[in-house]
């Protein structure tokens, strides 16, 4: 099993929504790198069981932070938690791609889309 990724091999641009790629999978976590191409969006979602956490490496977006559709910006540098079972979700409100990484713990933390209220 390796222990180092090179990430950019996992970015992976589409022009739907934006797709999940795992880095790596094991019971105490999963690494996924994202590609949001501006304009597209991470819809608001919870993990019942787990905590979510970004690491923004390019780009910056409009971050939910609740079912009431709160947001705030956050950019390349941001480290972002979404503790257990709070609302998380993200708007590429830029014009280049918002580019992270994102470590759920544990791997069966679950995942809940949220509709806004």
């Amino acid at each position: 099993m390796s222990r180092i990724y090179r990430a950019t091999d996992f970015f992976r641009p589409a022009d739907e929504e934006p797709i999940r790629s795992v880095i790596t999978e094991s019971k105490e976590a999963v690494v996924v790198g994202w590609y949001i191409k501006p304009g597209q969006e991470i819809h608001s979602h919870i993990h019942p069981h787990g905590q979510d956490t970004w690491t923004i490496l390019s780009g910056k977006g409009e971050y939910c932070l609740d079912a009431e559709g709160t947001k705030k910006a956050i950019a390349a540098g941001d480290v972002v938690i979404a503790p257990t079972g709070c609302v998380h979700g993200v708007f590429n409100n830029g014009d280049e791609p918002l580019i992270f990484i994102s470590v759920v713990s544990p791997s069966d933390a679950g995942y809940k889309l949220v509709s806004p209220e």
